[in-house]
């Protein structure tokens, strides 16, 4: 099983700017799969909704329109971790950022049912 942990939430003013790191613990068999990884998000009282994902094969990504053109997805050169580069927060991108990890391909943003592994999320608060 794939174990995910997530770091770099914090507390921005809107427009500000903060960088989402998971750390990826993949086993050989794992690492050497096609998979895909996303980062969701989940405010208050709100269902867990995809923001990003990366697809292993090609390093293609998918974004919700919400985030387009201020949020990007990536992974280091090792693939062992995932990043999320946050521009412009507004006071909606609060919420709880999570990773997740879903074997197989992905031709466009993944939902929650879609994930095999969760990370235990990293708190982002934005103040307008």
């Amino acid at each position: 099983q794939v174990q995910l942990v997530e770091s770099g939430g914090g507390s921005v003013q809107a427009g500000g700017s903060l960088r989402l790191s998971c750390a990826a613990s993949f086993s050989q068999y794992e690492e050497d799969k096609i998979y895909c990884l996303t980062w969701f998000r989940q405010a208050p009282e709100k269902e867990r909704e995809g923001v990003a994902t990366i697809y292993s094969v090609g390093g293609n990504t998918y974004y919700a329109d919400a985030v387009k053109g201020r949020f990007t997805i990536s992974r280091d050169t090792t693939k062992s971790t995932l990043f999320l580069q946050m521009n412009n927060l507004r006071s909606d991108d609060t919420g709880t950022y999570y990773c997740g990890y879903s074997r197989g391909w992905c031709y466009t943003l993944l939902k929650a049912n879609k994930i095999d592994s969760w990370g235990q999320g990293t708190q982002v608060s934005v103040s307008s």
